[in-house]
This record gives structure tokens, C-alpha cells and sequence, in this order.
């Protein structure tokens, strides 16, 4: 008897698309990791080096600025020289940057290695999030990818405030750097052994970069995002910070006046005229908004207001992240069940709740009743959006501007979270200011952080609301550019023309 024969799944990635994307997925994972491993160790390393509380601040500051500014430069640098060697340029800086802070015995030479880090990533998230899209053409298996992408970035979020409490109360705020540049460098060798080359193609020649644009759009968002990290101290009526705004703004109006009139423009308008890049980094920036905010509030949280140790507060993230991670497994499967807009919309409302939920905290609490419920509804919200938003933004991106796509939605997301996070600060300071005259400064902290989730969820929630106007299939003119016909890391060599 003659059985039917099994038909192989054809979307299933190759043992070498798996290894590559697995070491790509470890290069997007230091760069998050980063971002959240110096939180909860802030105040050993104020100690440490000698830090003011304006010094303190810049510790965090000094990457936040770095990387969000250079993001578009990088993922532009990554299209014309080449996704790979970006990469591995991206990850030594990150390396060397990481040892030097955890070298630093001065606040001018940390917070110095802190920028170079944040250089660092600005290359290595949109070079590797390129070489993704061109391992993995669009269809089921891009949408595994970036289910992988998206469960890496959340835990390197979540894991980087566990790993910063292990290894602050084990062995020092240095070993939080040194860990760090480490786990870098082997990043680094898997990246040379695992991903070749590409020979010199005619549209990587250096003339061919939009120094002006790319000058421009770096001073513009470097303005707008110190503008926005300072105001958390200072106000939003310092004269500093208006000025930064201000600058931030003229400095935009000229690169929209300027991209329009060169022909090798650093954000082509074509961008924007394609799938819907334009609606997922819309939604993208309102997400991070909230994203970047969350994990600032909630490790405060716990160490103020409950009391728990670096390393405690560390462990209670690990159900977010757990929760993170099995949401972006499952994103792509609810995408093609129900659809890229209901998938959006939904997650954008899973995570409101579980944010609404959150802005029930008490000063009385604790981790089980207040945290650990309402951090797993949140992480799975969160995850699923990441995903799907992520995938929007690249969708019908032509194959010469991966490495650009990869940079703008990494931009929106750290510029919403500036301005989001800076917005809540605010919003939290002046709540527990108010509060304070009439209770306790730890009830006075609640109810900021209560705002502060509250005010959230209701972003989220209008966020959701928009999600099915933005994200609608129109008539929009998508340029069909050849896609790489190859479906390895060798697909980087035919990807860069223009």
C-alpha cells in the first residue's frame, strides 16, 4: 500500500538560516540588553565613580541620545557599505565602549563610553534587523523571524534588569559592563564565521551618502531627544530644554526641504508611499511611548515603594519576560489567523489592560497581588504589537532600503519613548509632588506611578482605536523593486542598488 507522502513545509527555515538568525537575534539582544542593565544599578555605580544626580542621569542619557540620533545614519550606512561589515563595525565599538565603562574610574570617561555604546547600536539594530529581512523574504517565514526578533527584544528589556541585579549584589556594578562586552565579542565571532561578506557592488560608493540630510537629521534628533531626557529634571519651561525643542524642530523642517530635492536622499519619500511603513511607525512610536516608560516605573516601584533588593526586582521580571517571549511566538500565528490589523488591535488592548491593572498598585502591596498578574497580561500585549508593528513597518520596503527601514523603526520607538517617557516623569513627579503635602512620600510615590500606568493604558487604548484606520490595505503605490533571490545570508550581496 502506497501512503501519501508527507509535503515538506517550505517555509522552514534551513539549519543555517536558524544559526544566522539566532546570532543576529543575540546582536539585537546586547543592544536592549544595554538599554535596561544599568537601572537597577545606578546608584552603586553614583558610588562608584563619584557621580552627581545630573551625572547619574546622563549614565542612562548619554546611550538613550547616541543611539536614537544615529539610528537613520546607521541603517543608510548599512544599505551602502554593506549590512555585515556595519554589523561587525557596530559590534567592536559596542565591545570596546562597554569594557571602557566598566573600566572607568571618572563620570567624564562613563558617560563618554555610554555614547560610543549607544553608536554602537545605532548600527548593529538596523544592520541586523536588514540581514534578517534579506535571510527571510516576506511570507510565514519573515513572520517567524520577527516572532524570534520580537521574543529577544523583550527579554533583553526585561533580562537586563535581572542580569543588572545578579551581577551588581554578586560582584559589582563593573560586571554589568564587563558581562556585557563579553557576550559581544562572541557575538562578534559567530558574525564572522557564520555570515560572509559581500564583494563591492557599485551602490556602496562613499559619494553616494546624503551627508546633509544625514548631518541634519542627527543634530535634529539629537536636540529633541536631550531636550526631552533633560526635562525630566529640569522642566519643561527651562530655557535649555525649550531651546533644544525649538532647534529640534527648525532642524526637522529643513530635512524634510532637503530630502525632497536630493536624488540620494537618506529618507527617500518613496519610503512612505509603500505597504504600510508609515502607519506601523506611526503606531510604533505610541507603543514605545509606553514601552520605555514601563520599564522605568516598575523596577521604582518595586525598590521604593515595596522594598525589594536589586536582585529581587531583577527576578520579578522574569514572568513579564516569560510572558514576552510566548507572545512573540505566538504573533505570528494570530497574524495569519485573524489578520494584521485585528492582531494589532487586539494586543494594543490586552496591554492596556493589563496596564490599567497595574495603575491599581498600592503602597501596602506586594510583588504577587500588585505585580506579577498584571506584568504577564502586559508583557503578552506588548509582545504580540512588537511583532506585528515591526513587520508593518518593513512591509514592501524595496530590498536596497532594508537596512534604512530597519533604522526608521527603531528610530520611532526610541524618539516616542523619549518623549513619552519624559511626558510620565513629569506627569509622576508632579502627582507625588501634590500628594506628598497630605501623605507619606512612600503613599506620594504610588500615586505617581499610578498616573503614570493610568495615563498608559489610555494611550494604548486610543492607540487601538486608531490601529484599524491607519493600518487598512489601500491603493498606495508600492514600487517593485527584484527581490534577492536568495534566501541565505549570501542575499545581502544583491540587495544593495540604487
Amino acid at each position: 500500500m502506497n501512503l501519501p507522502r508527507t509535503q515538506p513545509d517550505r517555509t522552514a527555515p534551513t539549519p543555517r538560516q536558524s544559526a544566522v538568525l539566532a546570532v543576529l537575534a543575540a546582536a539585537q539582544f546586547t543592544v536592549m540588553l544595554a538599554t535596561s542593565i544599568v537601572n537597577v544599578a545606578l546608584p552603586q555605580i553614583r558610588a562608584g565613580v563619584g557621580l552627581s544626580d545630573s551625572g547619574t542621569t546622563w549614565v542612562v542619557n548619554a546611550y538613550t541620545l547616541a543611539f536614537g540620533a544615529l539610528l537613520l545614519a546607521g541603517g543608510r550606512a548599512a544599505d551602502l557599505l554593506g549590512r555585515r561589515r556595519v554589523l561587525a563595525v557596530g559590534l567592536a565599538l559596542f565591545a570596546a565602549a562597554s569594557m571602557a565603562a566598566g573600566a572607568a574610574t571618572s563620570p567624564e570617561v562613563l558617560i563618554a563610553a555610554r555614547a560610543v555604546q549607544g553608536l554602537g547600536a545605532a548600527a548593529i539594530a538596523p544592520a541586523a534587523l536588514a540581514l534578517v529581512m534579506g535571510l527571510f523574504p516576506s511570507g510565514a517565514g519573515r513572520g517567524r523571524a520577527l516572532g524570534v526578533w520580537g521574543a529577544v527584544s523583550g527579554a533583553g528589556g526585561a533580562g537586563g534588569v535581572l542580569l543588572g541585579g545578579v551581577l551588581t549584589q554578586a560582584w559589582g556594578w563593573e560586571w554589568i559592563f564587563y558581562s556585557v562586552a563579553l557576550g559581544t565579542v562572541a557575538v562578534l565571532a559567530a558574525v564572522a564565521a557564520l555570515i560572509p561578506g559581500a564583494p563591492h557592488t557599485p551602490g556602496r560608493a562613499a559619494g553616494r551618502f546624503d551627508v546633509l540630510g544625514t548631518v541634519t537629521v542627527t543634530l535634529a534628533l539629537t536636540c529633541l531627544v536631550w531636550g526631552l531626557t533633560d526635562a525630566r529634571g529640569t522642566g519643561w519651561t527651562d530655557g535649555r530644554v525649550l531651546g533644544a525643542l525649538a532647534a529640534a524642530a527648525v532642524l526637522l523642517a529643513a530635512f524634510a526641504v532637503i530630502e525632497l530635492r536630493r536624488p540620494n536622499a537618506l529618507m527617500p519619500p518613496r519610503m512612505f508611499t509603500v505597504g504600510r511603513v508609515a502607519a506601523g511607525n506611526l503606531l510604533m512610536a505610541l507603543l514605545g511611548s509606553v514601552w520605555i516608560a514601563l520599564f522605568f516605573f516598575l523596577p521604582l516601584y518595586q525598590q521604593q515603594v515595596l522594598g525589594s533588593s536589586p536582585l529581587a526586582t531583577g527576578a520579578g521580571q522574569l514572568p513579564l519576560a516569560a510572558a514576552n517571549m510566548l507572545g512573540s511566538t505566538l504573533a505570528p500565528h494570530l497574524s495569519r489567523r485573524l489578520g494584521a490589523t485585528a492582531t494589532v488591535t487586539a494586543a494594543l488592548l490586552v496591554e492596556a489592560a493589563g496596564l490599567l491593572w497595574l495603575s491599581r498598585i498600592s503602597a501596602d502591596g506586594s510583588y504577587v497581588v500588585d505585580i506579577l498578574g498584571p506584568s504577564i497580561v502586559v508583557g503578552l500585549g506588548l509582545s504580540i504589537a512588537f511583532v506585528q508593528l515591526t513587520a508593518l513597518a518593513v512591509e514592501g520596503v524595496p530590498a536596497q532600503d532594508a537596512g534604512l527601514a530597519g533604522g526608521l523603526v527603531n528610530t520611532t520607538r526610541q524618539v516616542g519613548g523619549a518623549i513619552g517617557l519624559a511626558a510620565l516623569a513629569t506627569l509622576a513627579g508632579s502627582v507625588t509632588a501634590h500628594t506628598a503635602v497630605h501623605e507619606s512620600h512612600v503613599e506620594a510615590l504610588t500615586a505617581g506611578y499610578r498616573a503614570a500606568f493610568t495615563v498608559s493604558a489610555a494611550i494604548l487604548a486610543a492607540t487601538a482605536l486608531l490601529a484599524p484606520l491607519l493600518t487598512r490595505r489601500t491603493s498606495a503605490r508600492t514600487e517593485t523593486v527584484p527581490a534577492s533571490p536568495a534566501s541565505g545570508p549570501h542575499a545581502e550581496q544583491t540587495t544593495r542598488t540604487s
